[in-house]
């Protein structure tokens, strides 16, 4: 086998049709654009989804959902992750610093999800219920 002689196997792929070339190749005249209309004139195009007038489908649809705008910038922290901490005052740059979290992460919510051993105090961190609870009960404090 050589690479210049490759080529597709038989009646894989099929030559274009040349429209507009006589009357004896089945497509000559009006060149398979059917007689009138704006689709048969040269440069004449719809837009995308018209439908002759009609409340095109993408407009009868009822829109669903939404982008959140601070997805990008919010994080949750799980409670035994915050062992990974150095030092017991928990903040956003202590939790970039320890890896947790992005450089874009603005906001952060710890959740109640594992144990904490030790008293850490959030700072600029929000906690769930269950969390606080947790972290109040380690003998640290949110802020």
């Amino acid at each position: 086998m050589r690479l210049n002689g490759l080529k597709p196997a038989a009646g894989s792929r099929t030559l274009a049709r040349r429209v507009g070339r006589g009357m004896g190749s089945g497509s000559g005249k009006t060149a398979g654009r059917g007689d009138k209309g704006q689709k048969s004139r040269s440069g004449g195009h719809l837009k995308i989804g018209f439908e002759g007038g009609q409340m095109p489908l993408q407009r009868r649809l009822p829109k669903r959902g939404f982008r959140s705008r601070m997805a990008g910038k919010s994080a949750h922290v799980r409670l035994d992750e915050l062992s990974r901490v150095a030092g017991s005052v928990v903040d956003l740059v202590s939790l970039r610093d320890a890896a947790l979290i992005g450089h874009k992460i603005e906001r952060v919510k710890v959740i109640a999800s594992g144990r904490i051993d030790r008293a850490v105090t959030l700072k600029g961190v929000e906690a769930t219920r269950g969390a606080r609870a947790e972290i109040e009960k380690a003998g640290g404090k949110v802020e």
